[in-house]
């Protein structure tokens, strides 16, 4: 890794313990709260206060107006906001998982409009969120992976005509839906031909045909709305087109490949974030099990002093440490192997350090507008991208998610136990955080999906000359 990493590690973890400090531990419950009696409330004041704090940019290269913190601190930053909330982590995290999808299409000229506008409107104080919009009414998991996607007819469907798609259909358990001002699309041209007829599409909150609709009421991670977005009749122009089959072409290998690439990209690299999310609540239920074991003296002696509950506490303690080590192995695969690599180039990091942040932005159109930048960027991306370097950080994001997301609910679960008719009360906070961990499971992909992708990524080598622990 360059030098300057490590620093950026420390700068994250102490912006994170202050936004908790500030807005995080103050509001999550009251926020909570809010929404499980109103579940058509937006959380604007968490959205806003994030926007304020500059978390919207602090991960987006200098080039397009953003801090230049480098992508792995952002897996800490939101750990460390996990311990106490992970919905209001997940406000931070799942920007950035649109902002990773736009940027696994290496499309340079939209990346450079769309971030561009982030940056805008965070100088504005008009926050300026990306979501992901790929989940649908029949098709969540099945959308993430194209052998999937043959056995099913996916609902939302991009027609091309002049100048564009018209997209008609419904997406549904989109994050940040209904707080964001940019969503990255993903749908197919053809239903039975969807894999080979992928289309990944940029489309701005206010577009005519695309409207906001129903908020789902969910068990969990209540800070971070859950959206229906529907599109009727809507016109999307060529400008916006993230990628399509029309432009996978050209890059040389089936197109099929391209589409699953892109997705592939984006879960590596989003699931060891939900691997952090798991660890932050597995170390924040420790705590809080710890506190109560030091406090409550049933019978006039400390539980803490209870040989049997020191046993449940040493395993709590573990379950934090695992889940942490395997989003740690995670993030490093992606940043070294993964869609973050080029950045952490000891050429391109030294470059985007070393230019002042004005001379990067008016380099920035020149460059990023040129399409030879796009056909390069997918060169490398796409047809040079080998096959093995795939597997790790495939393999490795969903080993992360699963054990992040079930040892935060064993963990959720062993505090609330221990914590009885206690924990219990909201205003404990143990009973929010085991309905905030229950949601890791199922997001980024089931966790029945990602043991799959474990064994098609890792353990399947068993069967061949390649030892899967080497």
């Amino acid at each position: 890794m360059p030098r300057g990493v490590a620093d950026d590690v420390e700068i994250a973890i102490d912006l994170a313990r202050r936004f908790n400090a500030e807005v995080t531990a103050p509001r999550h419950l009251e926020v909570d709260a809010r929404v499980s009696a109103d579940p058509s409330s937006l959380p604007w004041d968490v959205v806003r206060a994030a926007s304020e704090w500059g978390l919207y940019t602090a991960w987006l290269p200098r080039a397009f107006g953003g801090r230049g913190l480098s992508m792995l601190s952002l897996y800490y930053f939101l750990e460390e906001v996990s311990t106490v909330c992970v919905g209001i982590a997940n406000v931070v995290g799942v920007h950035y998982l649109g902002v990773s999808t736009l940027s696994a299409t290496w499309n340079a000229r939209l990346m450079r409009r769309v971030f561009d506008d982030v940056a805008a409107g965070e100088r504005r104080g008009e926050p300026c969120l990306v979501s992901l919009a790929i989940t649908e009414p029949a098709a969540g998991t099945d959308m993430e992976e194209t052998e999937l996607l043959e056995r099913i007819r996916p609902g939302t469907v991009a027609e091309r005509v002049a100048g564009g798609y018209r997209v008609d259909g419904r997406k549904v358990f989109i994050s940040n839906g209904h707080v964001s001002r940019w969503h990255v699309v993903v749908c197919v041209e053809d239903r039975a031909r969807a894999p080979e007829t992928g289309v990944v599409l940029a489309v701005r909150t206010g577009t005519p045909g695309f409207t906001l609709g129903a908020l789902e009421n969910k068990m969990g991670q209540k800070a971070c709305v859950a959206s229906e977005l529907v599109f009727d009749d809507c016109f999307v122009g060529d400008e916006q087109v993230a990628i399509d089959a029309r432009q996978s072409a050209s890059i040389g290998i089936p197109v099929r490949a391209v589409f699953q690439q892109v997705i592939d990209y984006v879960v590596s690299s989003t699931r060891a974030g939900v691997g952090a999310f798991g660890a932050g609540v597995a170390r924040g239920a420790f705590a809080a099990a710890c506190e109560h074991a030091r406090k409550r003296s049933p019978e006039g002696a400390r539980l803490v002093d209870d040989q049997s509950v020191r046993m449940r506490l040493a395993d709590m303690y573990a379950n934090a440490q695992v889940a942490r080590l395997a989003w740690q192995e995670s993030a490093w695969a992606n940043c070294e192997q993964g869609l973050f690599r080029g950045l952490f180039s000891p050429a391109a990091f030294g470059i985007e350090r070393a230019l002042p942040g004005a001379l990067l932005r008016r380099l920035a159109p020149r460059v990023l507008d040129d399409p030879r930048t796009t056909r390069w960027l997918r060169h490398a991306g796409f047809a040079r991208y080998p096959r093995s370097a795939a597997n790790l950080t495939s393999g490795w994001g969903s080993l992360a998610k699963l054990v992040g997301s079930d040892l935060a609910l064993a963990n959720a679960d062993l505090a609330l136990e221990l914590m009885g008719s206690d924990g219990t009360r909201h205003a404990a906070g143990a009973e929010k955080r085991l309905r905030d961990a229950k949601l890791l499971q199922i997001y980024e992909g089931t966790n029945q999906l990602n043991r799959l992708n474990v064994f098609k990524c890792l353990v399947g080598h068993e069967w061949s000359d390649v030892d899967p622990f080497g």
